[in-house]
């Protein structure tokens, strides 16, 4: 589940069975232990999950902040796993979305005065959709107060390798795996190497390309007419289409799948992803991934049975990079997850041009540069990683957001620093123009001396918010306060998107 945490609750009746056994009235308790209520909605081309959590939040004494750490997370209720309804063959129906949503709170037995936060998430060819934009208000202003976000390819192929264990695996086993997830609509390629992403990809194969009702065609996407057509059909909607059909075209979707890891561009929806020689296995998830596995035997009149058939096939004659590997979730992979919820203050050395016009910001995404300053700075290697970073979590030219910078260990001098601010600055291009304002975070104690060589010495004409001592990472989004009286500090929540592993 998706979830974006705000502000917790301490004066619940219910929150008093989950204090570990700690009085209420123990003051000190109180201050240190967060109960929230959440609710994560994944609206996908195929299928709209909805979650409701409850998140026990402590203050991580360890390093003596108000930072805050998930202790237990409680899937309260699962509201299930439904498809995705559509007023027409292009318009998703807000209605019966509505409708959905109102059933799923009713049966949790929570309404939307009882949530914190969440997230309506919009993913897959969903995001195509002409009202998809209008969809996710409708949702979010049903629901409570929810944070609407869309997941374009890379976030979502992001999403599924996190949620589905890949990424932590990898990191378990030292090795190197490719997640590939298999939706309505698209298939999202994620390559992990030791737990860490290294490149992501996205390509048109998808389960729900076309759907069938009592033989005739009542759903057809672009896609699944290529499809077809690759198969030797001439599909349209409300013609006829026999179940050998549906076999033949999820075949050659299932060799299609195949020659596209392996490096055929003809299908891709973005750049290629090269593999490396060796593979040390293939996790699927999404939609297709349940049949594949064995968890879903029941037909809905798509493709998704018969292209987990010729996946199947294919895996058992080794026309795959590795062997399928089963991961912890299967069509949940990009809604299974939980929060953590952190409150910092920006260090008092921070650099802030125009704090009246460019505080307070909410919901900034946060695109993250890691790894790219070293103790000799490398600008082209900054460069590229700025511009890597936001393409990477789909955050456009004029959109806002957050650059995070880890600064790593090495002393702050003045050829480091300025070297940084030189990358920086490429990396940025239009970014760091008049007229807008650049926000850099980093966890370093250097954002006064950064900010004063990008505007006195590099001649930076956008309004700077440069803040230090705060910690990043991927997925983060935050909210931005005004600067804090006498101190000079500026408050930030991080609103963050981790992920649990199972069904706790």
């Amino acid at each position: 589940m998706s979830i974006w945490v705000g502000h917790g609750h301490h004066d619940r009746d219910d929150d008093h069975d989950h204090h570990d056994g700690e009085p209420d009235s123990n003051v000190m308790w109180v201050q240190d232990n967060v109960v929230l209520h959440s609710v994560g909605v994944d609206i996908g081309s195929a299928t709209t999950q909805i979650a409701f959590s409850r998140l026990h939040l402590r203050r991580h004494a360890a390093d003596l902040t108000s930072r805050y750490i998930v202790v237990r997370r409680e899937l309260v209720h699962d509201g299930g796993t439904r498809l995705t309804p559509y007023a027409d063959g292009n318009l998703i129906d807000a209605v019966a979305l509505g409708t959905m949503l109102d059933e799923a709170y009713a049966s949790s037995g929570w309404t939307a005065d009882d949530i914190d936060t969440g997230a309506v998430i919009l993913t897959g060819e969903a995001l195509r959709r002409a009202n998809a934009e209008l969809i996710g208000k409708v949702v979010a202003q049903r629901a409570g107060q929810l944070v609407c976000a869309t997941a374009g390819h890379h976030m979502e192929a992001l999403l599924a390798a996190y949620g589905s264990g890949t990424v932590r695996r990898s990191h378990d086993e030292a090795s190197v795996l490719l997640n590939v997830d298999i939706g309505g609509g698209t298939t999202k390629l994620t390559l992990v190497e030791r737990g860490r992403v290294v490149g992501t990809a996205a390509f048109l194969v998808g389960g729900r390309l076309a759907v069938v009702d009592d033989g005739v065609l009542v759903r057809l996407e672009p896609g699944g007419a290529r499809h077809a057509a690759a198969a030797g059909f001439t599909w349209e909607l409300g013609g006829a289409v026999s179940p050998a059909e549906l076999v033949h075209v999820g075949e050659v979707m299932a060799k299609a799948v195949a020659d596209a890891i392996a490096g055929k561009p003809d299908l891709y929806l973005t750049d290629l992803l090269p593999l490396p020689d060796a593979v040390d296995g293939v996790v699927v998830s999404g939609g297709v991934s349940a049949y594949l596995h064995g968890r879903e035997t029941q037909s809905y009149g798509d493709l998704g049975p018969a292209l987990a058939d010729g996946l199947r096939r294919r895996f058992s004659e080794g026309s795959l990079p590795g062997p399928l590997l089963a991961g912890e979730e299967a069509i949940r992979a990009t809604v299974v997850g939980a929060s953590e919820h952190t409150v910092q203050l920006s260090g008092i050395t921070g650099h802030l041009s125009d704090p009246e016009a460019s505080l307070p910001r909410r919901d900034l995404p946060v695109a993250h540069l890691d790894d790219a300053v070293g103790d000799e700075v490398d600008e082209v290697a900054v460069a590229d990683g700025v511009r890597g970073a936001f393409a990477g979590r789909d955050i456009g030219p004029d959109q806002e957001a957050v650059l995070a910078v880890t600064w790593g260990a090495g002393a702050p001098r003045y050829p480091r620093v300025a070297a940084l601010a030189r990358g920086l600055v490429a990396g940025l291009g239009d970014r760091a123009a008049a007229g807008r304002t650049v926000y850099l975070m980093l966890d370093g104690d250097v954002a006064m001396t950064l900010g004063r060589i990008l505007t006195e010495e590099l001649g930076v004409e956008a309004a700077l918010v440069v803040l230090d001592g705060i910690q990043l990472r991927e997925f983060d989004h935050v909210d931005l306060g005004r600067v804090r009286p006498i101190s000079g500090n500026v408050p930030i929540t991080i609103k963050s998107l981790a992920f649990t592993h199972g069904r706790d």
